[in-house]
């Protein structure tokens, strides 16, 4: 039976994969195993603006106080400011319903535990063993309560305030909010720190979360800038752990550019631990290029901003991120965070008095990402396939020394992503093609 867990917590498609019953179950297991040293355990449960949040919420809130455990709804927050919440109000557990960066069908929970750090296998597994069994239930006074947190954006707001000692004034910062979980949390945090801010994006209706905005169309605000005279922007995506940048021309900053320029400031201030950047395989070769030209040590980590936040805290290490835009500052916060790196980064800007394109050196190489679309169940097979092993080393050959070639299994979506760099950029989209559509038809 496959894993129920991805890289990011349990995500499906609302109604059908990731049902009301589903979501009790795990609302009942979470709470048995993530609130078992806690004398007086109590969960925190925040959300994005998709329709089926309030449906999924609802049913882990039944499942959780079942078992005599409180429930603390913080409402519409970034998925961050779920993980300090817990650490500051000492709540057993932190969930978010949230699939970030998908479309408003798909709907998924992510748990953290009391330190507000995101859960490991061992203990996923363990939530998992139990789900949907025969667990004793709360009855009488035992049973669980339901409590409002009013202040939940204002909290998380003030957090990153006083972490980054930022202040912003002085700069004009276009923000797009995804129509999700920043959408009153970004306007309000850039404005707290006196920037100048002009808002897309920020009127969700249930359904158009990530619709053309956000950190996966960023063409939308850099369409929207072109004219504004901005001096940089910022779009988060869904939930608000990652975000992606424009400079004052209105050019697209990832997150291996984010991570370059956060990385080489931090090393010359003496902040940057250990002179060294946690990126993952999927970071383009021109990431490690650039921060090495500025003595900046670069590692990888598997994909996933999880096995990033592993690394850094198993090696000891403060800046660390994925190109997709999650970025770790561990001196600050103990999660990816969307709106903590812009602050970080719109800081820089202000700092040095050099605009967002004067800052970003990095030099990338042409990359080339094509979703093979496979179902979760026949991932395996079709990597296993000696025709597909075949083709793949024959395209690893081709590129060896002047390139790259990653195929890689989602662990959220019924994919597999092939990922190739190389200096001509037509003859690896022609490669990619070619192999996303070989892995499809064998899996047909």
């Amino acid at each position: 039976m496959a894993r129920l867990f991805g890289t990011d917590g349990v995500r499906g498609e609302a109604g059908v994969h990731l049902t009301a019953r589903m979501a009790f179950d795990l609302g009942i297991a979470s709470a048995k195993i993530l609130t078992k040293s806690y004398d007086k355990p109590a969960i925190l449960i925040g959300m994005d603006t998709r329709i089926s949040c309030e449906m999924l919420a609802a049913a882990l809130t039944a499942g959780i106080c079942s078992v005599g455990v409180d429930v603390y709804n913080a409402g519409v927050v970034p998925t961050p400011a779920v993980a300090y919440l817990v650490r500051k109000y000492g709540f057993s557990a932190g969930i978010m319903v949230s699939a970030s960066h998908n479309s408003f069908g798909d709907n998924g929970i992510k748990f953290y535990n009391g330190q507000g750090y995101k859960l490991s296998d061992d203990i996923e597994d363990e939530i998992e063993a139990i789900l949907g069994a025969n667990v004793e239930q709360a009855t009488g006074a035992n049973i669980g309560r339901v409590y409002e947190s009013d202040t939940a954006v204002v909290d998380y707001a003030e957090f990153l305030k006083s972490t980054t000692k930022a202040d912003l004034s002085g700069l004009k910062i276009a923000l797009d909010c995804a129509n999700g979980a920043t959408y009153i949390a970004a306007p309000h945090m850039f404005g707290l720190l006196g920037a100048d801010i002009d808002v897309i994006a920020n009127m969700p209706d249930g359904v158009n979360i990530n619709d053309n905005c956000g950190s996966t169309h960023v063409d939308a605000l850099a369409d929207h800038a072109k004219n504004g005279n901005f001096d940089l922007g910022f779009a988060f995506d869904g939930d608000g752990d990652r975000c992606f940048a424009i400079d004052e021309n209105g050019d697209v900053l990832d997150g291996d550019m984010i991570m370059s320029i956060i990385g080489k400031h931090w090393k010359k201030k003496g902040l940057l631990a250990k002179d060294t950047i946690v990126a993952t395989v999927m970071s383009n070769l021109g990431f490690f290029k650039d921060v090495e030209a500025a003595g900046v040590n670069a590692v990888q980590a598997k994909v996933g901003d999880r096995y990033v936040l592993e690394k850094m805290m198993a090696d000891g290490y403060s800046l660390g991120g994925e190109q997709s835009g999650h970025i770790i500052c561990l001196n600050h916060h103990t999660t990816g965070d969307g709106l903590l790196a812009a602050i970080v980064l719109a800081s820089i800007v202000k700092e040095t008095g050099k605009t967002l394109s004067q800052l970003n050196t990095m030099q990338k190489m042409p990359q080339v990402l094509r979703n093979a679309k496979i179902a979760n169940n026949m991932k395996d097979s079709v990597l296993a396939n000696e025709a597909v092993k075949a083709e793949i080393a024959t395209v690893e050959a081709k590129y060896d020394g002047n390139g790259r070639v990653l195929i890689r299994p989602s662990g959220t979506e019924p994919l597999v992503r092939v990922m190739i760099e190389g200096n001509d950029i037509d003859e690896i989209t022609a490669d990619a093609v070619r192999l996303a559509q070989m892995m499809e038809d064998i899996a047909k």
